[in-house]
């Protein structure tokens, strides 16, 4: 087989058949990956380049429903609820897509205008309050904490919050993912500090260390 690159030019022609006509095919200034292609004939090849543009082009050709794959399921609803106490109109955990329990998790809220908050937080721009996303955190805590101290559905408290920073405002139509963290965790007495995040997209919007309470400790 010879191979010619007469001005970027680049010729294949079987060594058996050098009577052949050969195939030119253009070579851009870039390099790019080539593979050969054997065609049916045995002594014959094909030679075909590959560009990074062959990626971007069919990533502009996949519908945009069909680019984001759906969060995981750890948990759904009807197992979250049997962890937690809390029901209409305060149960603000959704899915949960990573656990483990006692240590962390990962759970998500899909703010939407249908949300009972809406109507008066506010008219004309649709916030998700502070004080409710403190409280979406902290029953991803719960979900953390409570099977561990044998409490599932018992009741659980803030016993406080430090730290706390709201870096952007989460409005209907976003989906709130939280991780929350055991920093410490005396099991005897139901008590945990937690460190916490949430995030819409990738960007960080509030964030701080939590102290919660499970009435399974307290009360033994």
């Amino acid at each position: 087989m010879a191979i010619t690159t007469p001005n970027s030019v680049l010729s294949l022609s079987s060594s058996h058949h050098d009577n052949q006509p050969r195939i030119p095919l253009i070579l851009s200034p870039r390099s790019h990956p080539v593979s050969l292609i054997r065609n049916k004939r045995p002594s014959s090849l094909a030679i075909r380049c590959f560009s990074k543009d062959d990626n971007v082009s069919s990533e502009k050709d996949t519908p945009i429903e069909l680019k984001f794959s759906a969060f995981p399921t750890v948990m759904d609803i009807n197992k979250i609820k049997k962890i937690l106490p809390h029901r209409f109109p305060l149960l603000l955990v959704d899915r949960v897509i990573e656990y483990t329990p006692g240590v962390s998790a990962v759970a998500i809220k899909n703010v939407t205008i249908n949300d009972n908050f809406f109507p008066g937080h506010f008219p004309d721009r649709p916030i998700l309050p502070g004080g409710l996303m403190i409280e979406a955190m902290a029953q991803v805590g719960g979900i953390v904490m409570l099977p561990e101290v044998g409490g599932s559905q018992d009741n659980f408290f803030v016993g406080g919050i430090d730290k706390v920073k709201f870096h952007k405002p989460v409005v209907a139509g976003d989906t709130l993912v939280m991780r929350m963290t055991i920093l410490s965790f005396q099991k005897r007495f139901g008590l945990a500090k937690m460190e916490g995040k949430a995030y819409v997209g990738a960007s960080l919007v509030c964030e701080g260390e939590f102290t919660i309470v499970s009435s399974a400790g307290t009360s033994s």
